[in-house]
């Protein structure tokens, strides 16, 4: 067993490191990938993350690592992936500290996973599932998926806990359902609760919840996110394992951490106003941080007076705002949103723009709009992987959303661009 982690009283205290999803290589989408400078180091997140977990491990000299599953990303095939992973392995064998390690549903229909020669101190557990004794009263538990899809679950393949030892399992599970993930190996919390183990180490889920405490049953999150869906910071769980008790601590891994921010500018009047206030803003993001760069989606929101000429140079403002990212020296902008309103009973109209509105609001509620929208849409997307096409519009009525956000937000341009040529 590695290290010298005693309690205050000198008794010893087992370290384990808990992580998972980590999706080697998954690319990282990101409207930020246009900027060169940060193209490389997004590109390496995943990789970045995984040595952080190294690092830590080695750091506060734990007794194992465990990998609860999507330790690789689909398909993907890449010698360079292999190399790394296996040197990153050896930093952990050179400190005799062990690996444990279960396929989930990325992992099994990787090719890498098949062929890859791991180093001798990791354990892979297969679909039949089995335990490994880590120390005198410690067991770990686990169970592969064998293939992509496991519609049933998995617990009746554990092995029973060993009476009178601390028995921690590690399970990739999608629990009894969660938003934006598909189901597998389906369970519920009271079946985790009902099976006698000390502490479920879970996988799938790419945001961490820990979801009990008697026994612990933790989803670690991803330790790198890969797009503003996956904004936050993240992270992997530390163990503390001492007199039969464990304990648990939230372990920072992100590299490149995705942030959503937003800016009431309602009482913001002039660019150079509107300038300082963008700069203030985006240190304080900065300094926010976990993660050493950050890829900002920010939204303007309120109700300034001059709302339609910052409609009217909102590609201008997009620049701006990704030049004062960058003059942080940690940010890059993801995309900049306008949610601007004028200030109630304010804004001055004409006729002509009056009637301008009323023609396109009238055209956007002809059939023959919706139907045109919906082709381009179609044109638009239809050379896109399928993946990437699922992703975007998953359902006719994510489809018919588009299209009418990108009709009212056209409307809005064009609006914007008379109504601020006014003032």
């Amino acid at each position: 067993m590695v290290g010298a982690n005693r309690t205050a009283s000198g008794l010893p205290v087992i370290k384990i490191l808990h992580t998972a999803d980590i999706h080697l290589d998954a690319p990282l989408r990101s409207l930020a990938l246009r900027d060169e400078t940060l193209r490389d180091a997004v590109r390496a997140a995943t990789r970045a993350a995984l040595t952080r977990i190294v690092d830590v491990a080695l750091l506060e000299r734990v007794t194992a690592l465990l990998i609860a599953g999507d330790l690789f990303d689909g398909r993907a095939r890449s010698a360079r992936t292999a190399a790394f992973l296996t040197a990153q392995l050896d930093r952990l064998r050179d400190a005799d500290i062990p690996v444990f390690y279960i396929k989930g549903n990325h992992d099994a229909e990787n090719p890498i996973t098949g062929a890859l020669d791991l180093p001798d101190n990791v354990h892979v557990f297969d679909a039949r599932g089995g335990k490994v004794q880590l120390a005198e009263d410690l067991w770990i538990h686990g169970v592969s998926f064998a293939d992509r899809h496991a519609p049933e679950s998995l617990l009746p393949r554990f092995p029973p806990p060993v009476p009178g030892a601390v028995n921690i399992a590690m399970l990739h599970t999608s629990l009894a359902g969660a938003a934006g993930h598909d189901t597998y190996a389906p369970c519920t919390l009271g079946d985790l609760s009902g099976a006698g183990f000390d502490y479920w180490a879970l996988g799938h889920v790419h945001k961490r919840q820990i979801h009990g405490t008697a026994p612990w049953v933790v989803m670690p999150g991803m330790p790198q996110g890969r797009d503003i869906g996956e904004a936050g910071p993240k992270s992997a769980t530390m163990l503390s394992v001492a007199e039969g008790r464990i304990e648990v601590a939230e372990v920072p891994t992100s590299v490149v951490e995705f942030t959503a921010a937003s800016l009431d500018i309602s009482e913001i009047d002039g660019n150079d106003a509107l300038r300082a206030a963008l700069r203030t803003h985006m240190r304080g993001v900065a300094n926010a941080l976990t993660g050493e760069a950050g890829v900002i989606r920010l939204t303007l929101t309120g109700t300034p007076k001059r709302h339609w000429q910052i409609l009217r140079d909102q590609d201008m403002w997009t620049e701006t705002s990704a030049n004062l990212m960058q003059e942080t020296g940690r940010l890059w902008l993801d995309k900049l949103r306008f949610e601007i309103d004028a200030p109630g009973g304010s804004e001055s109209t004409t006729s002509a723009t009056q009637e301008l509105a009323a023609l396109m609001a009238g055209i956007r509620q002809e059939p023959g709009f919706a139907a045109t929208a919906r082709a381009a849409i179609d044109e638009v997307t239809g050379d896109l992987p399928q993946s990437v096409r699922m992703a975007l519009l998953p359902d006719e009525a994510a489809a018919d959303a588009l299209a009418d956000r990108l009709g009212d937000n056209g409307a809005r341009r064009v609006l914007a661009r008379m109504k601020g040529a006014e003032g």
